[in-house]
């Protein structure tokens, strides 16, 4: 008969998933021992090895629960059925704004990821693609040309660019909330999409 899990475990695992990314993040992932993240939450480290096997799967389920909650939320604003305009525009913000309470956490899939054995890499991998081609697809959506031009994922990338590394300069405690870079990043990406001209040929063959 599989053990019954206390009330709180799920909570504390959560718990030390999320102090695990902010020492991943400020100082790496190998720079940070078990002892560390045992520190941080408050409890001893063996308790650690009763939610996590070792260092290398606090960064796997890190990662994994981001990158996921990345893709759920696409899922969502594609659920909801809107225009190709209000989909892209919702899909920008949403990301901009779920990075307030994830830059740890995005900045250790961006930057620590590497540090995964490959075959957990190339799966978390798939995912982001998944992620990527569905931020294409959206674009595409508004304008269909630029598939065949081969500039849909260039955009996309650039889009990716404006967004991914707001947490290697935006403040918490800063004057730009990320409610306001959210508009920000929508508006400037929307101005500058319909002025992109198909040049041939777009890409080198």
């Amino acid at each position: 008969m599989a053990r019954k899990r206390a009330p709180g475990f799920e909570a504390q695992r959560e718990d030390i998933l999320a102090a695990a990314a902010r020492l991943f993040a400020e100082q790496g992932f190998s720079a940070t021992s078990m002892n560390q993240v045992a520190e941080a939450c408050g409890v001893a480290k063996p308790t650690l090895y009763h939610y996590f096997q070792d260092k290398q799967e606090l960064l796997a389920q890190i990662c994994d629960s981001h990158v996921h909650a990345l893709l759920a939320l696409v899922e969502e604003v594609k659920a909801r059925q809107l225009a190709p305009d209000a989909q892209l525009r919702a899909l920008i913000e949403r990301f901009t704004r779920s990075y307030a309470d994830a830059q740890a956490q995005h900045r250790v899939l961006t930057s620590e990821i590497k540090f995964l054995a490959d075959v957990e890499r190339e799966r978390l991998l798939d995912v982001e693609r998944r992620v990527v081609s569905e931020f294409a697809a959206a674009i595409c959506l508004l304008r269909p040309e630029l598939r065949e031009a081969k500039l849909h994922k260039p955009l996309t990338m650039l889009l990716f660019g404006m967004i991914n590394w707001t947490f290697t300069w935006l403040r918490p405690d800063g004057e730009l909330t990320h409610e306001a870079l959210a508009t920000l990043v929508s508006d400037l990406f929307f101005g500058g999409l319909g002025a992109v001209q198909l040049r041939q040929p777009a890409l080198v063959p």
